[in-house]
Parts: C-alpha cells; sequence; structure tokens
C-alpha cells in the first residue's frame, strides 16, 4: 500500500462512523410508514417471472461470542428452535398467497447459526420452498456456519436441499484473540470442517475474517490470513470489528483498551491483504477477495459487481426477500423490515400476517445516489455525467466540494464529474461513498468506524 495512506493527515480523514452501504438508504433510517399493507402491494407489483433471492435470518447460537453484532440469541433448548422453524413455514404460506411461484436465483441462509433448525428443520423448510417457488434456475444457495458445528450428518442434509457454498466464521486463528472474543477454535476444527464439506460435495467455501480485535497484533492478522490460504477457500471477507457497545450489550465485556488504534487497524488489514493478493486472490471492493475464477471475481472485472445485506455479491435479482426476525427485504419500490424480536414475528406469521413493523418507500433521489453509492463501493468509479439521464437537476457540487481533502491526499481522483478511487484509497471507500448520502448526517454515530 503507499507509504501516503500511513501519513496523519488521511487517518484524520478516517476518524468518522460511516455505514457499511449494504443498502441505501441505511437500515436506520427505516420509518413504521412502511407496513404489512405496504409489503403485499409491493409484492402483488412485481411480474410473475421476476427473479428473487431469498435470505432466512435464524437468530440463534449456542453460546454468544463477545465480538458479534449480529441480531441472534443463546439458546441450549430445541422447542424455541422447533417453533421458530414452524414461524419460517407460515412466513412462505404468506408468501404464496402474494406470489406466482417466481422463479428463484439464489438462497442465504444467515444468523446465528443457521445450522441450529437440525436436518430436520432444514429439510422441512425446503420441502415448503419447493412447493412456493421455481428452482430449475438456481445459481447459489450457500449458508452461513459456525465451524464447531459441522458433522457429516449437517453436510448430508445440506447436500440434500442444495446447497453448494458455505460461508464458515473465522475471524483470526490466535489462542489469545478467540480467548479475548469468547471463540476457542483451533485451526484443526476449521480444517476438519472445510474437509467435512468438500468431500461431502459442498465444494465452494467462504471465509469471514476480522482485523481490529482485541489484543490482535498485525502478526496475528498475517498469520491467520497464511494458515486460511493453505485451505484454500473461494472467496474471503474481511471485515473490520466494528466495537459499538451501546447498540451490543455482549461487547461490553471487551475491554476497549485491548482494541488497536485506527493506525493498527490499518497495518493489520493491509497484512492480510499483502497475503491473500500473493497468494492469488483478487480484492474485491473493500473488504472481500476471492479467486479469479470464482463468480465474485468475474463479476467485478466485467462491472456487475453489486452490494446487498450479505456484502458484495454477483446477484443481480429483482428483488431480496427477508424472511425470519429483522430480516430485511430490497423490492423494487423500497425496503422492508420484520420485527426484530422473534416472539412479536412468529405472532404475526402465525395470525397470517406479514411480520413487518418498518422499511422505506424509495424516491427517485434514493435511486439515484443508492446506484452511485453502489458503483463507488463495487467498481471503485462512477461518472457522475452519466447520472445526469437519470436526475439533470442533481449536479454534486456539494459532495464534490466534500471529497476535496481526499482527492488532495491522491486517494480520490475527480476529472470533470469522474470519480476513480485509486489503490490508495481503496480503505477510504466508504468514506468517499458517504459523501453522496443524504441522510447521514442524521445518524452519523449509529455506524461503525471507517476503517
Amino acid at each position: 500500500m503507499a507509504s501516503s495512506i500511513m501519513s496523519s493527515e488521511p487517518l484524520l480523514l478516517a476518524e468518522r462512523n460511516v455505514p457499511r452501504y449494504t443498502s441505501y438508504p441505511t437500515a436506520p433510517h427505516f420509518n413504521t410508514g412502511v407496513t404489512a399493507a405496504t409489503y403485499s402491494s409491493w409484492l402483488s407489483d412485481l411480474s410473475d417471472r421476476a427473479r428473487l433471492s431469498l435470505y432466512f435470518h435464524v437468530p440463534f447460537c449456542r453460546e454468544l461470542c463477545f465480538y458479534c453484532g449480529c441480531h441472534t440469541q443463546a439458546v441450549q433448548r430445541q422447542q424455541p428452535i422447533d417453533e421458530y422453524t414452524a414461524a419460517l413455514k407460515a412466513e412462505i404460506a404468506i408468501l404464496a398467497q402474494c406470489l406466482q411461484r417466481q422463479p428463484i436465483s439464489q438462497v442465504h441462509w444467515g444468523g446465528g447459526t443457521p445450522s441450529l433448525l437440525a436436518p430436520r428443520g432444514l429439510l422441512g423448510i425446503a420441502e415448503t420452498l419447493n412447493r412456493t417457488f421455481d428452482f430449475t434456475t438456481i445459481r447459489e444457495h450457500a449458508i452461513e456456519l459456525d465451524p464447531r458445528y459441522v458433522s457429516p450428518e449437517l453436510v448430508d442434509c445440506l447436500v440434500k436441499i442444495g446447497v453448494n457454498r458455505a460461508s464458515l466464521g473465522v475471524q483470526d486463528l490466535s489462542p489469545h484473540v478467540q480467548h479475548a472474543i469468547g471463540r476457542i477454535q483451533p485451526y484443526d476444527t476449521v480444517a476438519r470442517a472445510v474437509d467435512l464439506l468438500r468431500s461431502g460435495g459442498v465444494e465452494k467455501i467462504n471465509f469471514d475474517l476480522m482485523y481490529g480485535l482485541p489484543c490482535q497484533t498485525g502478526e496475528d492478522v498475517r498469520s491467520t490470513a497464511e494458515r486460511i490460504c493453505t485451505l484454500r477457500p473461494q472467496r474471503i471477507a474481511l471485515f473490520g470489528y466494528a466495537h459499538v457497545p451501546w447498540f451490543k450489550k455482549r461487547q461490553r465485556l471487551i475491554d476497549p483498551a485491548q482494541l488497536p488504534d485506527l493506525a493498527g487497524r490499518l497495518k493489520q488489514m493491509e497484512a492480510a491483504r499483502e497475503v491473500f493478493l500473493s497468494s492469488g486472490y483478487q480484492t474485491i471492493g473493500f473488504d472481500h477477495f476471492a479467486l479469479m475464477e470464482d463468480d465474485l471475481s468475474i463479476a467485478a472485472r466485467t462491472g456487475c459487481l453489486h452490494r446487498n445485506f450479505q456484502g458484495y455479491t454477483a446477484d443481480d435479482t429483482d428483488a431480496l426477500i427477508g424472511l425470519g426476525a429483522s430480516a430485511i427485504g430490497r423490492l423494487p419500490r423500497g425496503y422492508v423490515q420484520n420485527a426484530p424480536d422473534i416472539s412479536g414475528y412468529a405472532r404475526a406469521v402465525r395470525s397470517g400476517s406479514f411480520a413487518t413493523i418498518r422499511g422505506i418507500a424509495l424516491t427517485a433521489d434514493d435511486r439515484l445516489r443508492a446506484y452511485i453509492i453502489e458503483r463507488i463501493m463495487c467498481d471503485l468509479h462512477v461518472d457522475l455525467r452519466a447520472t445526469s439521464s437519470l436526475n439533470p437537476d442533481c449536479q454534486f457540487e456539494s459532495e464534490i466540494s466534500c471529497l476535496e481533502p481526499f482527492a488532495a491526499q491522491g486517494l480520490v481522483h475527480i476529472d470533470a464529474g469522474e470519480l476513480t478511487i485509486g489503490e490508495a484509497g481503496r480503505p477510504y471507500v466508504r468514506l468517499i461513498a458517504a459523501a453522496f448520502d443524504a441522510y447521514l448526517a442524521a445518524n452519523a454515530q449509529g455506524h461503525s468506524r471507517a476503517i
């Protein structure tokens, strides 16, 4: 990475909280004016051949990791899991009343730990889905897994329901870091999970790693990256730990004095990046890496990369349907979100109603800015002149003015409305995209550090 990135001035620019831009407008700006009736209306507007993606949120884990910012809770008994499985089936049944057996392109199970639904639950949901949607042209069926709970029986079930990609949460392989984050998970456990998945028929593997964790050093990050590369995952996501104890109380178990400073985080990120690039991975956006033959790399090279609530994706479907407590859906007319509390979600769908409690209807300005932000996040380039056909009145003078400090440091180049971010500016892409966020000032502190 260029040495200028390590100077004090760019680091001062990064001392801000900004969204990860998995959507625009972002979730903090959703409102209660979007209801279950709104959602039903928006679904009815979809063409009967609209291509859909499905996202299932399973908000359960056997135990909670200190660092986690996901919407999940610890559960030891099977009964609440079985009840949640029934609620997911009830939500699918409500969808069946609004949709016309649309084709499904992608399915993603997230959480939490989706495998806690167990083979019986997963198979039951899959049967319900097959009666509701058309899966003949599905491209990807992915699930997030905890390597500590991958078994031959689970892998056999995943193959039966059509899973062809698994994303494993690794974070860091250093014992002292694992102790500090409350997740003891040796390398051998991860390697065994990978072997079980690949030998069982799930050949596409993703890893989630983190930097900026308590007690973590640059050497810890580098060592983890090197060991991970020996397992040859198709994709790697390198997330910066977001310390938001006011939002996730479990993070209060982490001593903020043990967290690296901003310069340390940047060095850790670069240490991992050097390992990945030298091992044959392509950089995707600002925090993903993929082998050159992977769909994500191909999408990045061809300008077809997108961003959604799972991060960078090759998903170009017409709508994303979110199922489960707190799940967010994206439709042409706007975003919808389910009730975050499990009991409230379950009561709604059992009564035959969607559990939608908030969302946002997209304006013309939202769509324009969403396009600009997504292209910056995905391509590190956008031609603002090309957006004039969408809204001739938007010239973005003030936004370009806000980017002058970044341009002065060589992090972004702006020429006659054409914005290009070079390698030196890649770590700052969220900050650069934030210049076009018309909502940000209202909730800047609700987001994580940019780096």
